[in-house]
């Protein structure tokens, strides 16, 4: 498990694979973003996979145990927009690859510098 108020979804990923020296594949299209979100990042030129997620995180279970872990958090009502968003696979150790809404795959790097400094 691992929070994501600190370099957003794509930092802990990045992170997560490094350490296990796996690699990490998402699919874009599953990563629960909400509207306005998405809008403010397109007009302020952010990718929302680098902005900082106070109160979420990201959990890596077993495959095997993934749905289960699902159900679990999407029954307290914070979780309601839970979702299985990739796979850890032996492929590309210690990258995060995404396959994009167009379809196209992807690296995705970690963040170097910072996105949007922190104010508080």
């Amino acid at each position: 498990m691992r929070d994501l108020t600190r370099g957003g979804l794509a930092s802990a990923l990045n992170e997560i694979a490094l350490g296990a020296n796996l690699g990490i594949h998402i699919d874009e299209s599953l990563i629960p973003v909400k509207e306005d979100l998405q809008g403010a990042c397109e007009i302020l030129g952010f990718d929302p996979l680098y902005v900082a997620n106070e109160g979420r995180f990201v959990v890596i279970l077993p495959e095997q145990e993934s749905q289960k872990g699902l159900e679990i958090m999407r029954s307290h009502s914070l979780g309601k927009d839970a979702g299985l968003i990739g796979k850890v696979t032996d492929e590309n150790s210690s990258l995060v690859t995404m396959q994009s809404k167009i379809g196209a795959t992807r690296v995705v790097d970690l963040l170097s510098g910072q996105q949007l400094p922190r104010i508080c």
